[in-house]
Parts: structure tokens; sequence; C-alpha cells
């Protein structure tokens, strides 16, 4: 599945944008990609037959600690206060870490489910769905820092602007509903790379995700303001105007992207009102949720925009946890977690438990990650934070196509380095691909005079967690 975009201009080229220009003739353009015109919002069939047809990425910034949620180290117990050896890149060179030593987790673990995953007392509710989860404790990453792995974890690469994973499930699958971008971002506040999260970078854009905030007004100023009618006129007068632009710029992706966009908007006049109103929800699923009715904020409301977005046909839809409450980089204090956990826990698990009720979770990947885990050591035994790492940490998949109630790969003894069946993000990107049906080697756009991809020249499939 590689495009190579097409520098000859040709009348075709041209009334495909101009088309794609006016928010009037929906019918005209689907005639025009029905010769054989390229429409990168088309749908498209993956690789190869697949249970997965959305994702929901679930994003906790500023990264969870494994060894307090999902990594349980009976010997951080046992051993706290023990001094390590290591040359971290959190410690090295820093005054005051010239010494590190083992730190217990804050909280307990149990077993639950009829695998018997041990989950701490942090997620609860998360915990009671274990079976329908494949844990993977083995992930590691490149960087340290907050902007270069949060970077990596959405693009694949930890340095440079690249493609977000959503913008490349859109590209590879296109859309079922044109009324609707294909990739949905829902997040108070940016988080760490900001946009870059969420861009297509130099995938046609059409596939950017667009970022939504959370309020009374999720997408600001979506009612026309003008009558119906009044509209039209303005609108066939913007296209014509469009078409003259286009004429003169044929080999411009940035305006055929900005065109693309009035299409999106207009339809989205109509869709995005109701996908927001939440008045006819039963008081179950908002209970579910943790949502009190009208409630226009908070993960709750996250999560339920998520699925009533996925059950409207959106692609990809990324929930980023960026709310009042902060992030997960606890430096200071590991006790913010636990606040953190609860504002998080009952949404991510009535998610879960919703789409299961309505036998969508058959078809919807639920996918839950942090850029980074936190390190099971500090500069004394008691700090009351945890400093970045990136050399372990844990994430995991629910739904279509996973195996649920599945633990993959480990850590040592106190939670520092992989032990056995690594992940690193590229082959967790590869997973989530397969998962839809889309083979990450063959996923590819030219650029440049190269062939780009999501996982660069790496990555494997992650096979323990497949159904």
């Amino acid at each position: 599945m590689s495009i190579e975009p097409n520098a000859d201009p040709s009348r075709r080229r041209f009334l495909r944008s101009a088309v794609k220009g006016s928010l009037l003739f929906p019918g005209l353009l689907h005639a025009l990609c029905a010769e054989g015109a390229e429409d990168p919002l088309a749908p498209k069939a993956p690789h190869f037959t697949s249970k997965a047809k959305r994702v929901i990425f679930l994003f906790m910034t500023g990264g969870v600690s494994h060894v307090d949620t999902f990594d349980h180290k009976p010997a951080l117990f046992r051993d706290v206060g023990k001094e390590v050896k290591l040359d971290h890149p959190e410690i090295r060179n820093r005054p005051g870490y010239e010494r590190i030593f083992l730190k217990r987790p804050q909280w307990e673990f149990a077993r639950h489910g009829a695998s018997g995953m041990e989950v701490s007392t942090l997620f609860p509710e998360v915990a009671s769905c274990a079976d329908k989860i494949a844990l993977i404790r083995s992930m590691h990453t490149d960087h340290s820092n907050h902007y270069n792995a949060t970077l990596g974890m959405h693009t694949g690469s930890f340095a440079f602007a690249r493609p977000s994973i959503g913008s490349w499930v859109s590209y590879g699958l296109g859309t079922v509903n044109r009324n609707l971008p294909s990739f949905i971002a829902i997040a108070p506040a940016q988080t760490y790379a900001g946009t870059q999260v969420y861009a297509s970078d130099f995938l046609p854009g059409a596939h950017q995700g667009t970022r939504i905030v959370p309020g009374a007004e999720p997408i600001a100023d979506i009612r026309p303001s003008v009558p119906t009618v009044q509209q039209k006129h303005e609108l066939a007068m913007l296209a014509r105007r469009d078409r003259r632009h286009a004429a003169a710029r044929p080999h411009d992706p940035g305006l055929e992207a900005r065109m693309r966009s009035f299409e999106t908007a207009f339809g989205m006049q109509s869709a995005v009102p109701d996908v927001f109103d939440f008045s006819k929800e039963s008081d179950a699923t908002l209970a579910l949720y943790g949502l009190a009715r009208g409630r226009t904020d908070g993960f709750g409301w996250q999560c339920l925009a998520a699925r009533r977005l996925v059950e409207r046909g959106v692609r990809f839809v990324e929930l980023i946890d960026t709310g009042s409450s902060g992030n997960w980089d606890s430096h200071g204090d590991m006790m913010d977690h636990e606040r953190l956990a609860r504002n998080v826990d009952r949404p991510i698990a009535g998610l879960l438990k919703d789409l299961e009720s309505r036998g969508m979770l058959e078809d919807t990947l639920v996918v839950w990650t942090t850029e980074f885990g936190r390190t099971p050591f500090n500069n004394t035994a008691d700090a009351r934070g945890r400093e970045h790492h990136n050399w372990a940490f844990s994430s995991w998949l629910a739904g279509a196509g996973v195996r649920g109630g599945t633990i993959h790969g480990s850590t040592d003894e106190y939670g520092v380095r992989v032990a056995e069946d690594g992940v690193h993000v590229h082959d967790f990107h590869a997973t989530i691909l397969h998962l839809m049906g889309l083979d990450h080697t063959r996923l590819t756009y030219r650029h440049s005079g190269r062939d780009y991809r999501l996982t660069d020249v790496h990555g494997t499939v992650v096979e323990g967690v497949l159904a």
C-alpha cells in the first residue's frame, strides 16, 4: 500500500482538487473517485482479514509507574533500602544521585480474574476486566525525556516529526463516515510534543487528527451562524475561488488538505451535535463511566465520547489524559498516582464493559499505554517520588483479536530491566497495525525519494498477545 504523489497535472486531478474545495458536490466527488481518481479517505481493504475495525488509544501522559500498577515486584517490598549500582540516564552525572536505593511500591497487589493477573489497588475497576486484557510487562523505549518518548510512542520517531499512528491507520484503511474526521484526539490540554502526537506530517492532510476539547462546546462554532440558503451561496462562491486557486497550484498538498477540511467541516455541522449529545444515554450507562448527567468534562466524558465516535464510524480515537488533575509525572510525590488513577480507573473499565455489552469490543481494539515507566529506585529509599524510566514499563491491549487474560514478557526481580520477551515501541506499533489487518512492512508512503513507514526499518508483531 504505497502511494507515489502524482507529479503531472491533468484535467482529472484539477477537477478532483476543485471538487474537494466544494461542499456542495459530494456526488461528483464520489463519481470521480469511482473512475479511479484518488480519494484519500475512501474506505480501503486491509492487507488481510482482521477482527479490529477501529482503535481507541488511551494515553496516560507523564509516565505511569509500572512497579506501582501492573508489574508486581515482591522483591522491592523485601529489599527496600538496598543500594544498587546502575548507569541510568536519569541519574548520570546528576548531583545528589551518586548513590541510589530501592524504593518499595506504595500500593499492594492482588490477583484478579481466571487469569490471576496481578494488578495493584490503584486500578480496582480495570483489574475487574483482567480477563479481557493482554498485559505487556516488557515494554521499553529509546528515551527517558517526555518529549522524545511521547513522540516515539505516537510516531515511531524519537527525534523528528513523523506521521502519528492514528494518521497511518487512517491512511491505510480510510473512513466509513465522511461527516466526521477519520482520526480524532480528545485532550483537555496539549501533551508533550504538542500537535505532533496527532499530526499527519508528510501523509495527505486529510489524515491529520482533529483535536477535540471536552466542554459544553467540544468543537467551537460548529453550528451555522447563517441560514442554510445563505451558507450554500457563500460556499458556492468559495468553491469557485478554490478552483481558480488550485488550478495555479496543482502540487500544493497543504492547499488540497485545507480544501478537504471544508468538506469535512460541512458534514460535521450535522454529525457533531448528535455525537456529543449524551442526553439519551441511560443513567446506568453514565454510571458505568462515573459520569454525572450534564457533566461535559473529565475522563469519563472522554471515554463515553470515544464509544459514541467509534460507534459512528470514526477509525481512530485517542484519549489523552491531560485533565485538571495534572499528569503522571510524579517526581515529587507518588501519591499523585492515587488521584490520577481514581480519575481514569472507572471510565476505562466502563468503556471496556460498555463496548462488550454492545457487541463492539469484538471489533474494537483498545490500547492503554504511557511513554515510559518510573524508576524502582531513587536517591533515598524513602524518597516520595520516582524518576523517568525508559528501560521497562507496562502497556496493555484489549478487544478485537487480543488474547485476554494474557501476560507477555517480564522484567527482572526489581522491575529495572526487561528480562524476557522485550517489546520495543516499534514492536508495539507493528502489533497494533497487525490487529487492524495492516502489515507494518507494507504500509508505506513515498516521501523525499524513499519509502517511509510507522515502524521505520524495525518492528516485530508480538504474537503472544494475539487470539
